[in-house]
C-alpha cells in the first residue's frame, strides 16, 4: 500500500490562504495585506490554520510573517513564532520610522485602518503590548512600558529625532517613552497623543466634578436611545485569554499612573463627541507639558480609529509632515 506523502507547510498553507482571501492563485511571497487581508481575515486565517494544520497562532503573527513562505517557516520551526514588540505595520522608503502605540488592552490590529489613512513614505511600526503571546507577563506600570519601548525603539533607531503617536492608553505610554528618550539626550520630533487621559482618580477635584456630571449626562442620553455597539477588533478564541490578561494589567497600570511634567511639545488630538472622558484636554494637560496644541476630529473615543480613521489619519499626517519639514529646515 502506497503511503500519501505528508504536505509541507507551504503546501498546507496555500489552500488555506486561497479560501480566506478568495483568490485562486497566490504566490508564496505575496503579502497578505496587499492581497486584501485585514484584521478580521487574519483571525479567520489563524482559525483555519488551527483546524487544518493543527497549530494555534496569534493573528498578530501575520504582521510578523505576512507571506506564505514566512508563515511556513514559523510552522516548521525554522523561524521564531514569538511576537516582537515592534510590529511593522506599513513599509516605507524614507527614514526615520514612525512609532504608534495602541489603546488599553488592544493590539496593533486596531491600528490597521488608521495606518492605511496615513499617507507617508516613512515606515510605521506598532508597539505591541508584552504578554499578548502568552509567553511573557504583561506590564503593570506605564513607566515600565515606557522604559521597555524606549529601549526597543533605540535598538531599531539609535538616535533621534523620534516620531511618536499613541491612541488612548498608548498616548500615555508614548509620553513616558518620550520622557526616557529625551532623558538620554535625544530629540523627539513629534509626540502626538490621541484622546489620551490619565485615570480620573488623578484629576483635580474641579476636573473630577465636571467629569462626573458629564458622565451622568452621557448615561442619561444613551438610556433614551439605542446605543451603538462599541468598536471591537476581532479576536481569535485561542488569543482571547492572553488579550484579557493584558487588558487587566494595562488597566491596573492606568490606575497607578501619575504623569510627570514633560518639557517638550505635545500635539493632542481630541474626539469631537465626548463621552466618559474629559471635555477639555487643556484642563488636564496644560500644566503638565511644555507646549500643548489641540486639534479636534469627528467621532467619539472609540470611533476615532474606526469609522473616522480617515479624518484622524489626515490630521496626524499634517502634524507629521510639519514636524519632519521643521527638522529638515533645522539641519540644513
Amino acid at each position: 500500500m502506497t503511503s500519501v506523502p505528508e504536505l509541507t507547510p507551504v503546501e498546507a498553507l496555500i489552500p488555506v490562504w486561497q479560501r480566506v482571501l478568495q483568490r485562486p492563485v497566490i504566490g508564496v511571497d505575496s503579502n497578505f495585506f496587499d492581497l486584501g487581508g485585514n484584521p478580521a481575515l487574519a483571525v479567520q486565517l489563524v482559525d483555519e490554520i488551527a483546524t487544518y494544520c493543527g497549530r494555534e497562532l496569534s493573528p498578530l503573527i501575520i504582521y510578523q510573517a505576512p507571506t506564505i513562505s514566512a508563515l511556513a517557516a514559523v510552522l516548521d520551526g525554522s523561524s521564531s513564532s514569538l511576537l516582537q514588540p515592534l510590529v511593522l505595520l506599513k513599509h516605507g522608503s524614507t527614514d526615520p520610522p514612525v512609532f504608534v502605540a495602541h489603546g488599553l488592552g488592544g493590539t496593533v490590529m486596531e491600528l490597521f485602518d488608521l495606518v492605511r489613512h496615513l499617507p507617508s513614505p516613512h515606515p510605521m511600526f506598532g508597539l505591541q503590548a508584552r504578554g499578548t503571546d502568552g509567553a511573557d507577563r504583561p506590564f503593570e506600570s506605564i513607566e515600565d512600558m515606557g522604559e521597555f519601548y524606549a529601549d526597543c525603539i533605540r535598538r531599531l533607531q539609535p538616535h533621534g529625532p523620534y516620531y511618536l503617536m499613541g491612541y488612548s492608553l498608548g498616548g500615555l505610554v508614548m509620553l513616558e517613552t518620550a520622557q526616557r528618550l529625551c532623558a538620554s539626550g535625544e530629540d523627539v520630533g513629534l509626540l502626538a497623543m490621541i484622546d489620551s487621559y490619565p485615570h480620573s482618580g488623578h484629576l483635580s477635584l474641579a476636573a473630577r466634578a465636571l467629569l462626573i456630571m458629564q458622565r451622568l449626562r452621557f448615561r442619561a442620553s444613551i438610556s433614551k436611545r439605542t446605543r451603538t455597539a462599541p468598536f471591537q477588533m476581532p479576536v481569535a478564541p485561542a488569543f482571547a485569554n492572553n488579550l484579557e490578561r493584558v487588558r487587566r494589567s494595562s488597566y491596573l497600570a492606568l490606575k497607578r499612573y501619575r504623569p510627570r511634567y514633560y518639557s517638550g511639545a505635545v500635539v493632542f488630538i481630541r474626539a469631537a463627541t465626548t463621552t466618559v472622558f474629559p471635555r477639555e484636554p487643556r484642563a488636564v494637560w496644560g500644566r503638565t507639558v511644555g507646549k500643548l496644541e489641540v486639534e479636534t476630529v469627528p467621532g467619539d473615543h472609540l470611533g476615532l480609529i474606526a469609522e473616522h480613521a480617515a479624518s484622524l489619519g489626515a490630521a496626524l499626517s499634517r502634524h507629521l509632515a510639519r514636524a519632519l519639514n521643521s527638522e529638515r529646515g533645522r539641519t540644513r
